[in-house]
């Protein structure tokens, strides 16, 4: 049994890791927070990267350490019923909620929008969307080497092209990034604004709900011993992390530096359109959407495929995989006719409650073996973190929402009960209180046990 990778195993596993989180979508985010941080893009880079590079490779370790089967098996160990609703939440976030429409709605946004203009715009949304799922359904219901050729030509071409607008905005940059002023929300606070801004990428979702994918490669390099396997997958993470590091910060640096052209745009695939056809023309405008799109199907093929085959598995004897790859193809269709904008503005709520809740299951599943592998440790640090993300939740719920249900009472009221609540953070203190509340139960129930024996 070998205990280590070789460094050419450790950069293939690296490869797959970037390859399963790094999509178009990703773009738009750091693209968007560069415009929104300006001058003060550096503490929002790092912010962004703790949720959008380094839990997320956490996320695949923390698989790896526990030696869970998938992520029903890891959140089963909060409890039986919460496992099967945080799996099935899970998935539907980054399926056809909200990961999947989204898909269908950057290639849209990046491609065609820029080419149609205003003029029967949502009629050109529409045919774009109902074509893209067409070719969704037809490879979800057929898997085969059509993902993998997409995956080894469209995306390294994608990344040609991106390297080449990423440059070609360095060299002739709109505004020094100095001298752009950030909009009011990153006057102050821009770290903790980033690292609310890299939920959207929804990686460490996707960590915990594939991190299976990436176990099995190192487990099938030779490595079976769960701490090293987490060791490997987490030193195959550090190599993907600093490419993503560098692809983030120099995307964010693009848009930060495109103010000098653009105003603030609504979300990241406008800025990301806008940008390319500045620097590249219409002619490579057109090339870097067909890379984009290519890549966005690739990824929607890939998440109807693990969200029905999940479904089956959490909803047994309800519908076959073909049944649900069709239900969830269909919804997504719907929800991406919403537009962009819309997408992101409700997962963000969404996000707010779920990624607190992410985090803590990661902590503890690299860390169960300090405590026993407790259930009440496990039970009682998610309730702790549970209870503010409902406020988190309710506080980044559309305007109209809020004041309908009168939200912001509730908002003042969470805003005088957990600290740091302004700063995305609500919820860290009461995870501490329910980690020495669950410490506590844990050693008082083995003191009895021993008793009684």
């Amino acid at each position: 049994m070998k205990r280590k990778l070789t460094m050419k195993e450790t950069i293939v596993v690296a490869s797959t890791l970037f390859g399963m989180f790094f999509g178009a979508g990703n773009l738009i985010f750091p693209v968007h927070l560069g415009q929104m941080a300006g001058s003060n893009s550096w503490p929002a880079i790092i912010g962004f990267c703790v949720t959008a590079v380094t839990i997320p490779i956490l996320a695949v370790a923390a698989i790896g350490n526990t030696h869970s089967d998938d992520l029903l098996h890891l959140s089963k160990k909060v409890s039986g019923w919460y496992g099967v609703l945080f799996t099935a939440v899970l998935y539907l976030t980054i399926g056809p909620f909200f990961a999947i429409p989204r898909c269908a709605s950057v290639s849209f946004t990046t491609g065609v929008a820029p080419i149609v203009g205003e003029s029967h715009y949502k009629l050109w949304q529409l045919i774009f969307t109902f074509i893209f799922f067409a070719f969704v359904m037809y490879f979800s219901l057929r898997p085969g080497k059509i993902t993998t050729w997409i995956g080894r030509i469209i995306n390294p071409l994608f990344l040609v092209f991106l390297g080449i607008l990423i440059v070609a905005a360095l060299i002739n940059p709109g505004a020094p990034m100095s001298d752009v002023e950030p909009i009011e929300a990153y006057r102050s606070g821009a770290f903790f604004n980033g690292f609310i801004e890299g939920y959207g990428t929804m990686d460490a979702i996707a960590g915990l709900a594939f991190g299976i994918v990436i176990i099995n490669v190192v487990r099938d390099l030779g490595v079976d011993k769960d701490s090293d396997v987490a060791r490997e997958t987490l030193k195959s993470g550090i190599f993907t992390g600093i490419l993503m590091f560098i692809i983030y910060t120099l995307t964010i640096i693009m848009g930060a530096q495109s103010r000098g052209i653009f105003e603030v745009s609504d979300n990241g695939g406008i800025a990301l359109a806008q940008i390319s056809n500045h620097y590249l023309g219409a002619i490579g405008s057109v090339v870097l959407a067909l890379t984009i799109t290519f890549a966005c199907l690739k990824t929607a093929i890939g998440l109807v495929t693990s969200c029905g085959e999940m479904f089956v598995k959490l909803v047994p004897g309800k519908l076959n995989y073909r049944g649900w790859a069709m239900v969830f193809t269909l919804f997504s269709f719907i929800v991406s006719n919403v537009g962009l904008t819309a997408i992101i503005t409700y997962a963000i709520p969404v996000l707010m409650l779920l990624y607190p809740l992410v985090t803590v299951l990661i902590i503890m599943a690299l860390t169960e073996k300090a405590f026993g592998k407790s259930k009440y440790v496990y039970g009682w640090v998610t309730l702790g973190a549970f209870i503010p993300a409902v406020f988190d939740f309710c506080k980044t719920l559309p305007e109209g929402i809020q004041n309908a249900l009168h939200i912001p009472a509730m908002t003042e009221l969470g805003r005088s009960i957990f600290p740091f609540f302004d700063l995305g953070l609500g919820w860290l203190v009461p995870a501490l209180i329910g980690l020495v509340i669950g410490l506590v139960l844990t050693v008082a129930t083995r003191g009895k046990s021993s008793k009684a024996a």
